[in-house]
C-alpha cells in the first residue's frame, strides 16, 4: 500500500474537502479523488460517501485514521526536523580537540554556538593528537582541533589561525625585556614538553637552532601541566599563547620566545565527506574566538576581553 496514497487519506480526513486536501498536499483536485478510488479498492473498503455534495468520511474511514494518526505525526514531526537541520539549528556534533584549544579558545567558540540552536547538542572530548587524528578519520568525530599540525594522509588539514609559542615564566623570577631566548632559559631549571609529542620536537628544534643545550629538568606531557609548574616555581617553559593566556591569573608571567616557534591551529576533518551546516557553523564560532584572542591582546598580556565576552 503507498504511503502517498495513506497521505492523501490523512489530508481528506482533516480538511474535508479535495479542494482543501489538494492545496496542502500540492497537487490537483482530481489527483485526490483519484487517490481515494485506489484506496478504496485497495482496501476493500469505503472510504467516503457523498452526503449533500460533500464526501463525509465513513465509520470506517474514521476507525482506520485513529490508526494512521500516530505514522503522519512523525513524518511532520520527521520533516520538521530535517528542516532544523538543514538551517543549522537541530543535530548533535561530535568534536574532539587536543588540550591547547580543547581547554581554551574552543570552549567559548561553543558557548557561542549553543547560544541560540537549543535544538543542538554536543559530544566534547579532549584527547592527544594522534586519538584526534583517529578519531576524524574513523568517523566517530565530525571536528577535530588541533596544533602544530600541517599534513596528514589520512584526514584533511585546514589552517584556521597561526601563532607562535611564549615562555612563561614564574611571577616571582625577575626578567628583562619583552623576549626571552632559548639561551637565557637554559641556563636555568626548565619545563620541557614530552619529545614524542608535535609541540616538544618544535621546541627542541628551536633550542638547537639557538645552539642552546636542550637538558629539562622535568618533562611533562601538556602545556597547561607546564603552566602549573611555573607557577609552582619549578622553573620556566616555552607553551602554546593559549594555554599562557587563560593560565596567567594564576602565577605566571609571559614573554616572547626567541627563535620564534609559529604554531599554526589548525581543523582537521575526515577527507571525502561533506560539511554540515552545523560543522560550518562552529568552524565559524572557532575561527571567530581566535581571531578575537589575536585581537584582544591577550598573548601580549592584556586580560579580560577573550574571557568575559559573550
Amino acid at each position: 500500500m503507498s504511503l502517498r496514497l495513506l497521505e492523501i487519506f490523512d489530508a481528506m480526513m482533516r480538511s474535508g474537502t479535495t479542494v482543501e486536501a489538494a492545496e496542502q498536499l500540492g497537487i490537483s483536485q482530481p489527483a485526490v479523488s483519484n487517490g481515494i478510488r485506489q484506496l478504496e479498492a485497495q482496501t476493500g473498503v469505503t472510504l467516503f460517501e457523498r452526503l449533500h455534495r460533500r464526501l463525509q468520511p465513513t465509520e470506517e474511514a474514521v476507525a482506520l485514521h485513529e490508526d494512521i494518526k500516530p505514522v503522519f505525526g512523525l513524518l511532520r514531526g520527521f520533516a520538521s526536523r530535517a528542516q532544523d537541520m538543514r538551517q543549522g539549528i537541530s543535530g548533535r556534533l561530535r568534536v574532539i580537540s587536543t588540550p591547547p584549544l580543547g581547554h581554551t579558545v574552543a570552549p567559548l567558540a561553543m558557548r557561542r554556538f549553543l547560544k541560540d540552536r537549543k535544538g543542538v547538542s554536543v559530544a566534547y572530548d579532549v584527547r592527544r593528537l594522534e586519538h584526534v587524528v583517529e578519531a576524524v578519520q574513523s568517523g566517530n568525530a565530525d571536528i577535530g582541533l588541533a596544533l602544530g599540525l600541517e599534513r596528514h594522509l589520512a584526514v584533511n588539514i585546514e589552517v584556521i589561525a597561526r601563532t607562535h609559542m611564549v615562555a612563561v615564566l614564574p611571577k616571582t623570577e625577575k626578567s628583562v625585556g619583552s623576549t626571552v631566548s632559548a639561551q637565557t632559559l637554559s641556563r636555568g631549571d626548565f619545563i620541557g614538553l614530552e619529545i614524542e609529542s608535535r609541540l616538544g620536537q618544535l621546541v627542541r628544534a628551536a633550542f638547537e637552532r639557538d645552539g642552546a643545550p636542550y637538558n629539562p629538568r622535568v618533562e611533562v606531557r601538556y602545556c597547561a601541566t607546564a603552566a602549573v609548574l611555573v607557577t609552582a616555581g619549578i622553573g620556566t617553559a616555552v607553551i602554546d599563547p593559549y594555554t599562557a593566556a587563560f593560565n596567567r591569573s594564576i602565577g605566571i608571567v609571559e614573554r616572547s620566545f626567541l627563535p620564534p616557534i609559529e604554531v599554526p591551529a589548525v581543523l582537521i576533518t575526515r577527507k571525502g565527506v561533506p560539511r554540515s551546516r552545523l560543522q560550518h557553523a562552529f568552524i565559524s564560532e572557532m575561527r571567530r574566538a581566535l581571531s578575537d584572542f589575536q585581537a584582544s591582546g591577550l598573548q601580549t598580556g592584556s586580560e579580560g576581553s577573550l574571557r568575559d565576552e559573550g
